[in-house]
């Protein structure tokens, strides 16, 4: 019988849950932090400062900055990832798929994923970090993309070139993240339907009515 040393077992799930709870909050508190004194010049210790945590404490969590802008990025990407398949399920006609993707986009991001202002922060991380969510970032562009050619070729959509259209609705949608507010007038769900609509009718075929999901 195969004996596994306590440093190679699994880490049970409840303390899974337990870290990944840790670090949303941390993430929660992170982003507080990014709003009053903008990313960059945001420290590990300011971080701390605002969970009331010594910073070593912080650090169990996320070895560096680096790490911690790299794991919001990832919790959105994965998110925004199931949304994508879940879309793309439905068998709604084009137009109302690419309403459903920017809604859920902007839910996702600025209520789904604690830290968010960091999703747009792809440089600042090291070539490793960057090549694995740029992966998941062409990815999630592509179910963009898709939807927008499947769109072109039903006739629902015009002839738009279909990568400068996700790019152009993926930049507009992404920038929520500046300039949300969690109290604001209007909830996340309600800025997501009306950019939907917005962007959606910027590339509907001439007399083609906007399907709403």
């Amino acid at each position: 019988m195969v004996q596994i040393s306590a440093a190679h077992r699994p880490e049970p799930r409840d303390a899974r849950d337990k870290s990944l709870e840790k670090k949303r909050e941390i993430l929660d508190a992170a982003s507080r932090v990014f709003r009053r004194r903008g990313l960059q010049a945001t420290g590990m210790r300011d971080i701390a400062a605002e969970l009331g945590m010594a910073v070593g404490n912080l650090y169990y969590y996320f070895k560096d900055k680096e790490e911690l802008l790299a794991f919001v990025q990832e919790d959105a990407l994965a998110g925004l990832l199931e949304i994508a398949a879940r879309v793309r399920e439905t068998g709604l006609r084009a137009d109302a798929r690419l309403f459903r993707l920017i809604e859920e986009h902007v839910v996702r991001i600025n209520e789904g994923t604690p830290g968010s202002l960091a999703h747009l922060e792809v440089e600042a991380l090291g070539e490793t970090w960057r090549r694995e969510v740029q992966e998941r970032r062409d990815e999630y562009e592509r179910a963009f993309r898709d939807t927008i050619q499947e769109g072109i070729a039903a006739g629902v959509f015009r002839p738009v070139d279909p990568k400068v259209s996700a790019l152009a609705i993926l930049g507009a949608v992404n920038w929520t993240v500046k300039w949300f507010r969690p109290d604001g007038r209007k909830s996340a769900r309600e800025i997501g339907r009306e950019q939907a609509e917005l962007l959606v009718r910027g590339v509907l075929a001439a007399g083609v009515t906007l399907e709403t999901p």
